[in-house]
């Protein structure tokens, strides 16, 4: 199935979700340590990897992280050719004072916030969803 390119259908229709739990970005010093099914991401950067994973799972192998985080999965099919919908929707939480991290995976749009503005940032896209 192929994404929507339409920025118009992808606000209207973005249907955002918020994940249960608590997630966190940190440094994976050890890849042997990590079990890829309680993985959310793995990304290899020049100064090591980073994952992003549930906050009980960096506990239990003793990872270090700053950030807890809630995580919207954004439902709707988009293209990774689709131009201004990240424009859309981290303008809408930064109006809101709401900090956000992206990814963009192959089906959906995922953004983590500041695990005390989950709520929050839940309003701010759904309000910028129903104003489309």
């Amino acid at each position: 199935m192929t994404g929507e390119k339409d920025l118009n259908i992808l606000l209207k229709t973005m249907t955002p979700a918020l994940n249960a739990g608590e997630y966190v970005f940190c440094q994976v010093p050890d890849m042997s340590a990590v079990n890829p099914n309680e993985v959310v991401m793995l990304f290899r950067e020049q100064e090591g990897i980073t994952g992003i994973m549930k906050k009980e799972v960096a506990d239990s192998l003793q990872f270090k992280y700053l950030f807890v985080a809630a995580w919207i999965t954004l439902t709707v099919h988009s293209s990774l050719q689709a131009v201004g919908l990240t424009a859309a929707f981290s303008k809408a939480l930064a109006d809101a004072g709401i900090s956000c991290n992206v990814v963009a995976a192959y089906c959906h749009d995922h953004i983590f916030v500041d695990k005390e503005d989950g709520e929050r940032a839940m309003h701010v896209l759904q309000h910028l969803s129903k104003n489309a």
